[in-house]
């Protein structure tokens, strides 16, 4: 695969990218946030309140503002997940059927009842989903635009949302317990100790954002053979989990 991805302070590779971006490729990109209702860690996760809105309401907020999303849908199984997307003024046209929203349900089949049930219902053909998960409240409109513009510049089939791994969680960092419970390197050979010489490796972020073409998805999957890396920021990269990552976030949002 010939390409490279895009970091976030690079975003300026695509001159005016917010009006170019919709004129020069007319498709129907569909931004769509995946929001269940069963949450373990933090009860009614999608909703809980931060920073004074519910954690939803910035996901929401960034869709909106983007320049490159033809629609925005909500897809939750639970009433009150919809009640608060439609106040944050998305659009949420049906409740997940509840085979769909079980703890093990992948994403995939989520996507693609989406896709056809706007296609039955609103004879919406969908060319391109922005997957945009409602856990990334720091994930702002203009890493949405960059995604897609990086998509649609490249010719990939699959976009997604990085952020580069730590270097003292790098594997050539890892350490583990022999039988013994001695402390030996993960990997075999001689350790890497200075963090420049440490190869640079990525994670998805979430993802909180994942550009992925109709094709891709029709053929049984997320990420296509021509993948590329949309590098983010740690802190815009941070996806809640547990209640600690609440508070990491408020800081954060308050420091914008």
């Amino acid at each position: 695969m010939q390409g490279t991805g895009i970091r976030e302070q690079e975003t300026a590779f695509f001159p005016n990218s917010q009006s170019l971006i919709p004129a020069l490729h007319p498709m129907n990109i569909l931004g769509l946030i995946p929001a269940r209702g069963g949450s373990k860690a933090i009860p009614h996760k999608n909703i809980v309140p931060l920073a004074g809105k519910p954690l939803l309401a910035y996901t929401c907020e960034a869709a909106l503002a983007s320049c490159c999303l033809t629609r925005v849908v909500l897809n939750t199984d639970d009433p009150r997940i919809a009640e608060v997307g439609r106040a944050c003024g998305v659009e949420v046209p049906f409740l997940r059927p509840a085979e769909l929203a079980q703890d093990d349900t992948p994403i995939l089949p989520v996507i693609r009842h989406t896709l056809a049930w706007l296609e039955e219902h609103d004879g919406f053909s969908v060319d391109v989903v922005v997957l945009l998960q409602p856990t990334s409240p720091l994930r702002r409109a203009e890493h949405i635009d960059a995604a897609v513009g990086l998509l649609l510049e490249k010719d990939a089939d699959t976009v997604v949302s990085v952020v580069e791994v730590p270097h003292q969680f790098n594997p050539v960092s890892l350490m583990r317990l022999d039988e013994d419970g001695w402390l030996r390197p993960y990997q075999e050979g001689a350790m890497i100790l200075r963090r420049q010489d440490k190869p640079r490796l990525y994670a998805r972020n979430g993802p909180a954002v994942l550009v992925v073409r109709r094709g891709t998805l029709e053929g049984g999957e997320l990420y296509g053979e021509r993948t590329l890396p949309y590098e983010m920021d740690a802190a815009s990269s941070l996806d809640i989990d547990a209640p600690d990552d609440l508070v990491l976030a408020e800081f954060w949002l308050q420091r914008r």
